[in-house]
């Protein structure tokens, strides 16, 4: 729910293989293995464990995938291989989850051409439109889990079966119990140099948060996934799941993924306005970033809350502990976490839509699709909204355009999407038609969800007639 909010933003905190020779690096580091990783559309961690034997094939001509096999990245069974290109920047060593094992982000090719389906190609083409611009993109990103166990008959359960009070952030006893795993997981991350400053219980049951610094958007992106893999790997080590599933209890607080964005050029921050009297210190480049975020929310949500489950998220309307912290309208304000944009500081703006459930590299694409159009054409994001309990249309009254309400569910937020040529543009970064196929891919995900028949019917309409 935090994020280092008493630190200014000075710089990135650089990628751990940075300049460095990946073969003699992990050489040097005893690792015997490398796991190849890129993830599909729907942020599965697909992967090709290579010996180090290989390392030199692996760095000369990356490691072949039937990308249809692969999931939801674009392909059909007769297309050619998927080969997956490292990045040898994002190595990551880890000895935590098996001695000897690292990982290495690849850019999965096709035919020697980067995979214009493939996220990671999708983000680092929408951020060269940026730095064509001179501006750079810097991200946080909080992690929200739980920690379940399924019993026999698949019931789902929590991990501590003694996390049952009812406002149990941030407690102490709930974060002891679960020392051991969060410790590891701190250990890693600063292991890592991430620089992970904070590890609490959330606001539900069971969920918790794990936060580490900010950095240039494709290495957050590239930490986020490998710290969903971590988390939870060495969760089973213990018995239990860790889930970012956004919503896996009716009646208790979702998990979010907030991102924290700042535009830079040339080593310096533009979001502060160097002017005390500015709107919550923000520079007019910021504002503009800002009303672009806001003018494309509801498309935005199809790629930040992209599943039938984040609207049971967006759409509660209590938790047990009193609160939902989830935003359902495309309002901002100051320090404020009730709405869809948060400024914390004059130094970054916290986009709060995202969910558990989001891809990483898909949200910081449209997120800065979004801002770079604000920035484009000058939008002005009017003043803050009101709380999310509010009337649709109070915003008028603060001297800016009244606030949309967010999609009520999956398929609004696609037919948002096949609305908005901007967002669309912005998952079309790296080639055309993905946006088209993230779309169908979404919508036939709801109306196989709305196909199936469950337990909410038959208690509803077994004997009603």
């Amino acid at each position: 729910m935090t994020i280092d909010e008493s630190a200014p933003l000075t710089g990135p905190v650089p990628a751990a293989g940075a300049g460095l020779d990946l073969a003699s690096r992990a050489r040097a580091d005893g690792v015997r293995f490398i796991l190849a990783m890129f993830v599909d559309l729907a942020g599965k961690p697909c992967a090709k464990l290579v010996p180090i034997e290989a390392i030199d094939e692996l760095l000369a001509d990356g490691v072949g995938f039937a990308g249809y096999a692969v999931g939801a990245i674009g392909q059909v069974p007769s297309d050619p291989d998927l080969i997956a290109i490292p990045d040898p920047a994002s190595y990551t060593p880890l000895p935590w989850v098996k001695e000897g094992l690292a990982l290495v982000h690849c850019d999965p090719h096709v035919e020697g051409v980067p995979w214009h389906f493939a996220p990671r190609v999708i983000l680092k083409a929408q951020l060269a439109a940026a730095r064509s611009r001179r501006l750079e993109l810097f991200a946080g990103a909080e992690i929200e889990y739980f920690l379940v166990t399924r019993g026999p008959d698949g019931a789902l359960g929590l991990a501590d079966p003694r996390d049952v009070a009812p406002r149990p952030c941030y407690d102490a006893r709930g974060l002891t119990r679960m020392y051991d795993h969060l410790t590891e997981v701190s250990t890693a991350m600063n292991a890592l140099g991430w620089a992970n400053y904070a590890n609490d219980h959330e606001d539900a049951n069971g969920q918790f948060e794990q936060n580490f610094a900010y950095a240039d958007a494709l290495t957050t992106a590239d930490r986020v996934i490998t710290a969903r893999y971590l988390i939870s790997v060495l969760a089973e080590r213990r018995g239990m799941t860790a889930t970012y599933m956004p919503k896996p209890f009716a009646d208790r607080t979702g998990s979010g993924l907030h991102l924290h964005l700042s535009l830079w050029h040339d080593g310096t921050p533009l979001f502060p306005a160097g002017d005390a009297a500015a709107p919550f210190g923000l520079s007019d480049i910021a504002r503009r970033f800002l009303a672009g975020v806001l003018e494309h929310a509801p498309a935005l949500q199809s790629v930040l809350a992209p599943t039938v489950n984040s609207y049971k998220r967006t759409g509660a309307t209590s938790t047990r502990s009193g609160a939902t912290w989830s935003p359902n309208r495309a309002t901002y304000g100051g320090n404020d976490r009730t709405h869809y944009v948060r400024i914390p500081d004059h130094n970054r703006i916290e986009l709060r839509g995202g969910d558990g459930s989001a891809n990483p590299y898909l949200a910081m694409t449209a997120a800065l699709a979004a801002g770079l159009d604000g920035i484009e054409r000058a939008l002005d994001p009017g003043g803050p909204g009101p709380g999310p309990g509010a009337d649709a249309d109070a915003d008028a009254g603060t001297g800016g355009p009244a606030r949309s309400q967010l999609p009520p569910t999956l398929l609004h937020a696609v037919e948002a999407l096949g609305a908005d040529p901007v967002i669309a543009a912005g998952l079309d970064a790296a080639g055309p038609g993905v946006a088209a196929y993230f779309a169908a891919l979404k919508r036939d995900e709801f109306f196989e969800w709305h196909a199936g028949v469950g337990p909410w019917e038959h208690d509803r309409y077994l004997t009603a007639f």
